[in-house]
């Protein structure tokens, strides 16, 4: 499970910043987490490939957010995509993303779906969950949550060694089969620590603090957040319906989540130092994403 952020800026690109993007790599599957501007050509930046993307999830339709898709459609057409694509956002999402696939002249070679969701709406899918809360912004906007499904619990081999567990059949009940030892049957949940639960990463898009969003990140394993603005002008930013670093900070420590990410960063700062500092003093665990920063999640 990796993070790629693809685009980091607010509102318009910098020289440093492509517009808001985040690649989720699950391994079986590359999850697209909004497609700003320029998306496509930051993926050609990095490691991770657009012709793999599966899914993606739009948080609103401020241009900053979605612009990129209609480029990002047309070139995974021209590249001859057959695989389906199902595009996910709010409850306007299936007439403003019906409007990006009509601009301009080409041949849509593969199906597409859209998938309007309603604030704490949950979609299951193929290992995994994607869950909802309302953002709080002046168009319909969405956080997102993928999470995992619950993962075995730990191999407790001090617990098969009691029971009598030898050689090759540590490996034959790490690998889910029974063993007999005697005349006993020892199955791999008699060694088997409880169930853990998957690894989770939560994006807030843009929005102003919210107590949604923050029980939406509610032990996340990973915590995406905006931080448009430094605390110099927090006011103003919530009026627009943005976070400072303090208050994404703040978030992170109410919601007790394990690593905190910022990004979204408004051109008026030319290093994100500062911000990351500020964010710092109220949360340790965090860091400012800058473009094409690749993350790993590790299973706890």
């Amino acid at each position: 499970m990796r993070l790629t952020f693809l685009g980091t800026a607010g509102s318009w690109p910098t020289k440093d910043r492509s517009a808001s993007a985040i690649a989720l790599d699950l391994d079986r599957e590359l999850l697209l987490l909004d497609c700003g501007e320029g998306t496509q050509r930051q993926f050609f930046r990095s490691s991770a490939s657009f012709m793999r993307v599966r899914r993606i999830f739009l948080t609103h339709f401020h241009g900053d957010h979605f612009l990129g898709l209609p480029g990002l459609i047309q070139s995974m057409s021209l590249n001859h995509r057959a695989e389906p694509l199902d595009i996910y956002g709010p409850p306007d999402a299936e007439e403003m993303v019906g409007r990006a696939l009509a601009m301009g002249y080409f041949r849509l070679r593969f199906p597409v779906s859209v998938h309007a969701l309603a604030p704490g709406a949950t979609v299951e899918l193929d290992g995994y969950s994607v869950r909802t809360a309302a953002a709080v912004h002046p168009v319909p906007a969405l956080a997102y949550r993928v999470e995992e499904g619950p993962k075995r619990g730990r191999f407790d081999g001090a617990r098969a060694r009691s029971l009598g567990i030898r050689g090759p059949d540590f490996a034959r009940l790490e690998a889910g089969e029974s063993v007999r030892v005697g005349d006993r049957v020892v199955r791999p949940e008699d060694v088997m620590g409880a169930p853990r639960p998957g690894r989770s990463v939560v994006y807030t898009g843009d929005t102003a603090p919210s107590d949604d969003i923050r029980k939406l990140a509610a032990r996340a394993t990973v915590l995406i957040h905006e931080a448009t603005a430094g605390q110099e002008i927090e006011s103003d930013a919530n009026v627009w319906g943005h976070s400072s670093a303090r208050q994404a900070a703040e978030c992170a420590r109410v919601a007790e989540v394990g690593a905190l990410l910022l990004t979204h960063f408004s051109s008026r700062y030319k290093e994100l130092e500062p911000l990351e500092s500020e964010a710092r003093i109220v949360f340790p665990g965090s860091l400012a994403a800058r473009d094409l920063l690749e993350h790993p999640i590790l299973q706890p």
